[in-house]
């Protein structure tokens, strides 16, 4: 269908490279702690499992706030309340380089400092992702999720692709100006957030109806389509906020997130003190790290759109986690950096494949408000791993002196969550009645009632 094309093009084009731009400026500031803990910790006198807990805490926070972070998303509109999101946290990334000077002024200890930065980066950042999520559930129809998903959650490994070497080369600049080079680390890459929450107020279009930059035709086009699946879903179960923020599937997709970002984040924020072990530079150990993330890349564009062509969801996230599980695993039990790296490559097609099909899964039964709540249920939930996965891994490292031991418990998560993927009810009938060209609802859709 010529319109549908045209239309689909546009919207794409308008808003996925630039919320790409922003989801790798927030990935950046999230993790780029992995690299300043090459330098800060010895400054700080960190311990492996004092930076873990610090690293994860920030999902903490992350999970207390990011239900009502959505909620009021979704009442006040996408481009003032992502705005403000981005400006907030990008206050809070840069405040990161003055924790020595924190820690004077108020008498807390360095690492007390860090953890209540992390805590407030956490409490600003809530609701960002899964904002973004549910806007794009406004824009596009079901059969184009999960590979617009992909390409937006390719600012994941992209961010480590790009930002591992520049955040490696920012390590030299230890010195200038009285400050180390963690503390230009942090300050240089808190300053995008803060020009791009400018370019959301100016930019950002909150739903399809005000479009103007879409023709007459495209507009009306998108906005029927999209009230025709909202109210296919609606006519076979419509949940309010407190059903979707409770109901058993929502808890089991969380389940399936939560062994996803167990092995996300606790290889990110490690990784690059376990490549750092194999005797490089900074500004290599750099390079090195980002080679799972350029298959990650790959893994997220075509994983992604081999689901959309049949609709499948549950088996492709159970087979990508397991791929992440087995690689973990592998490179738990290397010594070789080749092999290693080549191991940790192979788990990053996983990690990062499985992603973006998780987000198909909520939006294919919830609308409206259900379901900007329901999605930020799954990932304040399945975010929660953001702090056990990196905390493990740092108490684990201090009690062994290795990664190996804690490498093998992020492989077990991630072998629970494809259980769970395995284990879900998920009606594909839904996603395909949403489909243009089946006029008819088809027979599968009166199961998926519950």
């Amino acid at each position: 269908m010529e319109l549908e094309a045209r239309t689909m093009a546009r919207v794409t084009a308008r808003l996925v490279p630039f919320l790409i731009v922003c989801y790798f400026i927030a990935y950046l500031d999230r993790v780029n702690v992995g690299f300043a803990a090459l330098q800060m910790n010895k400054a700080l006198d960190l311990s492996s499992s004092a930076f873990g807990f610090g690293a994860g805490i920030f999902f903490i926070a992350y999970f207390f706030f990011e239900v009502p972070s959505n909620l009021l998303l979704e009442r006040f509109g996408a481009r003032r309340w992502i705005a403000r999101i981005m400006f907030t946290w990008g206050i809070l990334a840069g405040a990161m380089a003055f924790i020595p000077h924190l820690s004077r002024m108020t008498g807390m200890s360095n690492a007390h400092v860090f953890y209540t930065l992390r805590i407030l980066l956490g409490v600003a950042e809530a609701g960002f992702f899964p904002g973004i999520i549910f806007l794009l559930t406004l824009w596009f129809p079901a059969k184009y999720r999960a590979r617009v998903v992909g390409y937006f959650m390719a600012a994941i490994p992209l961010s480590t692709v790009i930002g591992s070497p520049i955040s490696g080369a920012l390590l030299s600049l230890d010195g200038k100006s009285g400050l180390a080079g963690w503390q230009w680390l942090y300050l240089i890459e808190a300053a995008p957030a803060l020009i791009l929450a400018i370019g959301v107020l100016l930019y950002l279009t909150d739903k399809p109806a005000d479009a103007h930059w879409l023709g007459d035709d495209e507009r009306a086009w998108l906005v029927a389509r999209q009230a025709q699946e909202r109210r296919h879903r609606e006519s076979v179960r419509s949940f309010s906020v407190l059903e979707a923020l409770f109901n058993p599937r929502i808890l089991a997709i969380a389940l399936i997130y939560f062994g996803a970002n167990a092995t996300n984040y606790g290889l990110s924020f490690f990784l690059p003190q376990i490549v750092k072990a194999f005797g490089l530079t900074n500004l290599q150990t750099g390079f090195v790290t980002s080679l799972p993330y350029i298959v990650g890349l790959v893994a997220m564009v075509y994983w992604g759109r081999h689901s959309d062509r049949s609709l499948e969801r549950k088996r492709h996230v159970a087979i990508a986690l397991v791929i992440a599980a087995g690689g973990i695993a592998a490179a738990a039990g290397l010594d070789n950096p080749v092999l290693k790296m080549i191991a940790l490559s192979i788990a990053g097609f996983g990690i990062f494949g499985c992603l973006p099909i998780i987000w198909t899964l909520p939006a294919a039964f919830l609308s409206g408000a259900a379901a900007a709540g329901g999605i930020a249920a799954v990932n304040s939930l399945g975010n929660l791993a953001g702090f056990f996965g990196p905390y493990a891994m740092g108490w684990i490292k201090d009690a062994t002196g290795g990664f190996g031991a804690g490498l093998l418990c992020l492989a077990g998560a991630g072998l629970v969550g494809a259980a769970a993927a395995l284990l879900l009810h998920h009606n594909r009938a839904l996603e395909t009645l949403a489909d243009p060209e089946r006029d008819e609802p088809q027979e599968g859709a009166k199961v998926a009632r519950s």
